[in-house]
């Protein structure tokens, strides 16, 4: 079993870097303002149909739903990785010619 990389000044007992995990060192609230942007907190309600979203939806109060209730923060997590992928396409499709 091979031990996992770990750069040359961690301690031994130290998580493993993410280098390639784009969720690293992000907030929820900086997830769940950039996504409230990008889709407007009716498009939120409809991708992700849960009542901090759609009733008087506020970054406090979905801050606090989203901390208790682990299935809909992957949910919120997943969207997000989805806006980013379909941001970085949308900026990559442009014709070279």
């Amino acid at each position: 079993m091979n031990a996992p990389l770990l750069p040359p000044d961690s301690p031994p007992n130290s998580p493993p870097a993410q280098v390639r995990n784009p969720l690293h060192g992000l907030t929820l609230e900086t997830i769940v303002t950039a996504l409230a942007e990008h889709y407007g907190w009716e498009g939120l309600g409809e991708r992700i149909p849960v009542r901090c979203f759609q009733s008087e939806p506020s970054v406090a109060s979905s801050l606090k739903f989203l901390r208790k209730t682990p299935w809909a923060r992957e949910k919120v997590e997943g969207l997000y990785l989805f806006m980013l992928r379909e941001t970085r396409r949308a900026g990559s499709t442009r014709n070279p010619y």
